[in-house]
C-alpha cells in the first residue's frame, strides 16, 4: 500500500491489476485519514473530523466507460488525496464504475449499467453478466458509506453526453417525490458550470434516483460535456467543476450563491421507448440535445406507432435509437420555473 500511497494510481491499478483488490484493504494516510478499498475502482475518504460537521458525499463516474473526462478528474482528485495534497473536511466514497468498458473506450459491455439500478440489477434474468453484478456493488458501496455517517448525503453521479449540447452542461434532477428542490445544490450545481436542470418526473432506473429515493440524499446525474476518448478532452472546459468539487470535498461548508433566474429549467414532457427493430429519430446524428422542434413535428417512429412534438419549444435530450428493446430512446423536455424551494 505504501507505492500506492505515493503514487496515487489506484485507477490506474484498478483497471491493470484488479487483483491488487480482490480483498478488503485499510490503512491511514500521514493527515489522519482513514482509507477503505472494498473493490477495484471503489475507494472511501473518512478524515479525522468532527463527525457532526461532516458531510457523506459520493462521486460516482464511467457508469458508461467511455465518458472519460469525469474518470480524469475523479482520478486527479484521489491521487491529490492519496499523496496527501489534497486535505479532506468530509467523507467521500469515490466509485469508478464500469472499468471494463473504460478498457474497451465503450459505453458499456453487455448492458447499460444506468438502467440497472434501484434492484433492477437483480430483476428479469438476475445477475446474468459484469454490467448487473457491478450495479448491485456499486449499490451496497453507497448503502455501506452512508451507514457511516449522520452527515447529509450527496451523490454526484457525473457524466458526459454521446452528443453536443445546445447547453454543454446540465443536470438530471430526480423525481423528489414529496421532497422540495434544493436552492443551495442548485447553486453548486452553477458554480460547476452546470445552468441547465432537468426535472425528472418519474422514478427510474438510475445511479443518481437510487440514492436519491432510497437514501434521501441529494443526488443528481450531471452531464458536464461531449465523450471523448481519453486524453483528449479539453480540460479547461471542466475546470470550474473540478474547482467547485474540490471546494466542496475539501472546505467546511461551500456554499455559493445562486439567482434561481439566471438557470434554465425543463421538465420532462414525453419518455419515448424503442419498442420496435425498425426504430428511428427523424433528425440527424449530430442534432445536438435540446434542440427544439415546433409543435406536431415527428421525432421518431416506429412500426405502428409516430411521435411527435406535442407543444412549441419542446426539446429533445439523450437520443439514441439504439437502444435495447423497452429501453429509452429519447426524451423531450419543455422549459418550466422552480418556485418552492428548500434552502
Amino acid at each position: 500500500m505504501q507505492a500506492l500511497i505515493e503514487n496515487g494510481n489506484f485507477l490506474s491499478l484498478s483497471r491493470r491489476s484488479p487483483e491488487t483488490f480482490s480483498n478488503s484493504t485499510q490503512f491511514t494516510l500521514d493527515n489522519g485519514t482513514h482509507v477503505e478499498i472494498s473493490a477495484p475502482g471503489i475507494i472511501s475518504f473518512f478524515p479525522k473530523r468532527n463527525a457532526d460537521k461532516v458531510k457523506q458525499i459520493v462521486l460516482s463516474c464511467g457508469v458508461h466507460g467511455n465518458e472519460t473526462a469525469p474518470i480524469e478528474i475523479c482520478d486527479e482528485l484521489v491521487q491529490k488525496i492519496l499523496k496527501g495534497e489534497l486535505v479532506l473536511a468530509h467523507n467521500v466514497l469515490f466509485l469508478f464504475g464500469n472499468l471494463p468498458a473504460m478498457d474497451i473506450a465503450e459505453r458499456f459491455v453487455e448492458e447499460n449499467m444506468n438502467r440497472l439500478f434501484s434492484g433492477a440489477h437483480s430483476q428479469g434474468e438476475g445477475l446474468i453478466n459484469q454490467e448487473r453484478v457491478r450495479a448491485k456493488q456499486l449499490e451496497d458501496a453507497v448503502a455501506g458509506f452512508y451507514a457511516r455517517s449522520e452527515g447529509t448525503r450527496y451523490h454526484y453521479d457525473l457524466h458526459t453526453a454521446i452528443r453536443a449540447s445546445k447547453n454543454e452542461k446540465f443536470a438530471v434532477y430526480p423525481f423528489l417525490h414529496d421532497r422540495k428542490h434544493s436552492k443551495g445544490q442548485l447553486a453548486f450545481l452553477a458554480a460547476c458550470g452546470v445552468k441547465t436542470i432537468l426535472l425528472s418526473e418519474s422514478a427510474t432506473t438510475t445511479f443518481s434516483y437510487y440514492s436519491s429515493y432510497q437514501h434521501n440524499a441529494h443526488a443528481f446525474t450531471v452531464e458536464l460535456g461531449k465523450v471523448r476518448p481519453f486524453g483528449e478532452n479539453d480540460m479547461s472546459r471542466f475546470a470550474d467543476a473540478k474547482k467547485a468539487i474540490t471546494s466542496l470535498i475539501s472546505l467546511d461548508n461551500f456554499a455559493p450563491e445562486i439567482d434561481i433566474e439566471t438557470l434554465d429549467i425543463y421538465r420532462v414532457n414525453q419518455v419515448i421507448n424503442r419498442h420496435e427493430e425498425d426504430f428511428q429519430l427523424h433528425f440527424d446524428d449530430d442534432t445536438p440535445n435540446f434542440m427544439d422542434y415546433a409543435k406536431g413535428t415527428i421525432l421518431a417512429s416506429e412500426t405502428g406507432a409516430e411521435y411527435v412534438a406535442q407543444q412549441d419549444g419542446e426539446a429533445i435530450v439523450f437520443p439514441n435509437a439504439k437502444v435495447a428493446i423497452g429501453q429509452r430512446a429519447l426524451l423531450t423536455v419543455v422549459p418550466t420555473t422552480l418556485e418552492d424551494l428548500d434552502v
